[in-house]
This record gives C-alpha cells, structure tokens and sequence, in this order.
C-alpha cells in the first residue's frame, strides 16, 4: 500500500495544483465523455496514456481481452453490458472503441489446448473468443492472428444490443476497432470497407 499513498502524495503535489479547476468543473457539471474505450484490463495499457486524454473525457470499460458479450436478455450480473448501456443511453458518447493490444495473455489463454474449467470465471467470460478462434487460420502468430480478430467479433457484438444499432441510425454512433502495440508503441486501426487493420501513422 505504501506506493500508492506515495504515489498519491506526488499527485496531490504535482499535478493536483494544475488540475483543480478542471476537476470543479467536472464536479459542478459532470461527465460528458465523446468516447466509450473497451480495453483490456492490462495494466500496460492505459487508454488515457495512449490518447493523451485528460480526466472527463474517456468513458472507459477494462476486461480480460478487451470482449464485449452479445447482448441477452437473461437477468444476471450483466457489468460490462450495463456500463455499455450507460454510457450509449445516457451519456450518449459519440464513439464506442474497442481497443485491442499485443501480448494479450487473455487471448493467449483462449488458445491453450486445455480442459475448461466450469467453476472458473475466467474460462467462462474468454470463451467469448470462441468465434473468433474458428476464424483464424493454423500455423503462424495465432495470438496476433486472434487478437485483431477477437477486435472483429467484439465490434460484431456490440451490434447486437439493439440501444447500439438505433444509436447508430439516429444519432450515428461510430464503432471503431484499433489494437495497440505493447512494445513499440504502434496504433492501427480498423478499416470496416477492406477488415485490414492499418497503421494509424
């Protein structure tokens, strides 16, 4: 615990003297996000980081390999599908990105020729990738090969909740996927005319 109130300490220091007023701000009118990221809850990447964003501008939704179910109307505990929910219907953000990354270890795992466990919530939630593992071909880097793919299916699932599809015909919503590049740095971004992904710069 002892770095993060160090951690803490410097921030209130720092950077908490240059962004007081925007936090008043935050407070005062709330959030109002342009963008929903879905990204992998790994702690090498960091959406706000790699967009250079600010606090009050990204609505961001971590998980084990950046998934979104399809959307179900079975009742449970649905926290991924409700925080999409929110911020599609109530905070109307402009853009819904899925943003992948290499070295995935949730999509390395979705490739491990292994037994699944039925009592673990892991295996459960990544055979989402299911789908997009029956795509890819054999040989080569399947982990790559499924992590754009798995950025395909997750934008195909979002087009399911039906909040999404009438967001995109009346308010025209965009879904776009990018993966990011742990190593060097590298963004590329879904092309939805050709289904290549192509480097941002």
């Amino acid at each position: 615990m002892e770095h993060l109130i160090e951690g803490y300490r410097i921030y209130r220091e720092q950077r908490w003297p240059e962004l007081r007023s925007l936090h008043k701000v935050l407070a005062e009118r709330g959030q109002a996000p342009r963008t929903l990221v879905i990204a992998c809850a790994d702690s090498r990447v960091d959406p706000a980081t790699i967009f250079n964003a600010g606090p009050g501008e990204l609505f961001v939704v971590r998980n084990v390999a950046n998934l979104a179910p399809p959307f179900e109307e079975a009742p449970g505990f649905h926290g991924v599908s409700a925080a999409i929910e929110f911020a599609v219907k109530h905070l109307k953000v402009e853009t819904v990105l899925v943003l992948g990354h290499a070295q995935c270890g949730g999509v390395a795992a979705a490739l491990e020729e292994r037994p699944r466990d039925p009592n673990s919530f892991l295996d459960a939630w990544i055979s989402l990738l299911d789908t997009a593992k029956s795509r890819i071909p054999d040989g080569g880097d399947r982990v790559s090969e499924l992590e754009h793919e798995s950025i395909r299916v997750t934008l195909e699932n979002l087009a399911t909740f039906p909040f999404i599809r009438d967001a995109i015909k009346d308010r025209g919503l965009n879904l776009i996927g990018m993966r990011y590049g742990v190593a060097d740095g590298g963004l590329e971004l879904l092309n939805t005319v050709t289904g290549a992904f192509e480097p941002v710069l």
